[in-house]
């Protein structure tokens, strides 16, 4: 029997421009220095096209010993990204989408949402939750990170 589907969305508004902040989701490595203290090690298992983050990259992340695999499905230079587990991770058929929007201020409207199939009945509820919460956390980290980034003027 197939497991039911969950999706879950969030939203944020960043000062920083959607390119910052597209390439600090993006960059796989970077998740090591924004995204503490859920993500202590990032770095890429394979690159893609273009190179290193485009269609086809793997980037991992995580602390050991659970180190999350995500694979890049859509690469659009400061407009989308889309992932989804590579192997095994907390539930199947994951898709992620990061959608990043200017807005009339010069800063960003950040949609991430997600979407999966329970894999085992019953579970979809507490899945959905753990995988929105570390978003929630997460995205809070990359925006802070990028108008951090944005307000020095430095560039990582």
């Amino acid at each position: 029997m197939t497991g039911r589907t969950f999706s879950f969305q969030l939203r944020r508004t960043s000062t920083a421009p959607p390119a910052t902040l597209f390439r600090m989701e993006t960059d796989g490595p970077s998740w090591a220095k924004w995204g503490k203290p859920l993500i202590l090690q990032a770095s890429w298992d394979r690159e893609g096209v273009p190179a290193p983050a485009g269609v086809g990259a793997i980037r991992k992340v995580g602390m050991w010993p659970v180190l999350m695999r995500e694979e890049t499905l859509v690469y659009e230079p400061d407009r989308k990204h889309v992932y989804t587990f590579a192997g095994s991770g907390p539930a199947k058929d994951y898709r992620a989408e990061v959608l990043f929007t200017p807005n009339a201020s010069g800063g960003t409207e950040l949609i991430w949402s997600g979407s999966f199939t329970e894999g085992l009945r019953g579970t979809g509820p507490a899945v959905r939750a753990a995988l929105r919460g570390a978003l929630v956390l997460l995205s809070r980290q990359l925006v802070a990170a990028a108008e951090r980034e944005t307000s020095s003027g430095a560039t990582a």
